[in-house]
């Protein structure tokens, strides 16, 4: 019955400002509210929250409007959707990638580093095997490896084609990067040796 009454308030709400009954199907609600997230538009966005839509709604691909507003580097929007929506920022699409994944593939280093802060595992991996330092590291976000290895991401870790984060930056000619990580993953190994 919740459902009911909430699918009922928002076609209310959403109808006021649609152009015609056909805006208000459920088909097109749906479009709406994930090309909300596409665009940025948070007041809309909102809209939705108010009548009762989770913000951890996801779409057939497994995309929540954070995993879609990181995708396209809407900071403000990112920001509202984790402190005021409370949309969980671990959440990931049907092919294990994160928000945060995301926005660094895309190259959003802002929206990435307001995803970086959240309380979710540094070392999450997708169905790859494959971790967000991997993706800095794909892309030559080296801002990023830095901060992500210093949060705790494992410079050391292989995805399931067994490549280390060092093995994708040469891959892509990222070379300082690839020699930086292969000393940091040393420097570790000598580090636990020592402890022992």
């Amino acid at each position: 019955m919740q459902h009911i009454l909430s699918a009922l308030m928002i076609t209310l709400l959403l109808a006021l400002s649609f152009t015609s009954a056909a805006d208000t199907t459920p088909e097109a609600l749906k479009a709406r509210y994930f090309d909300a997230a596409r665009q940025g538009n948070t007041d809309l966005l909102e809209a939705f929250y108010d009548a009762g839509v989770s913000p951890d709604v996801a779409d057939d691909k497994g995309y929540t409007a954070l995993i879609l507003s990181a995708y396209h580097g809407h900071s403000a929007t990112v920001e509202y959707l984790i402190t005021h929506a409370h949309a969980d920022p671990c959440q990931e699409d049907n092919k294990g990638n994160s928000a945060l994944m995301g926005a660094i593939f895309k190259g959003h280093l802002t929206v990435a580093k307001k995803l970086m802060f959240t309380d979710c595992a540094v070392d999450a991996q997708n169905q790859q095997g494959q971790t967000a330092l991997m993706f800095a590291s794909l892309f030559d976000r080296q801002a990023l490896v830095k901060e992500l290895i210093a949060q705790g991401a494992n410079p050391q870790h292989k995805d399931k084609s067994g490549n280390s984060v060092a093995d994708i930056a040469l891959s892509q000619g990222n070379y300082d990067l690839a020699k930086s990580l292969q000393a940091n993953s040393l420097q570790q190994v000598s580090s636990a040796k020592h402890d022992r």
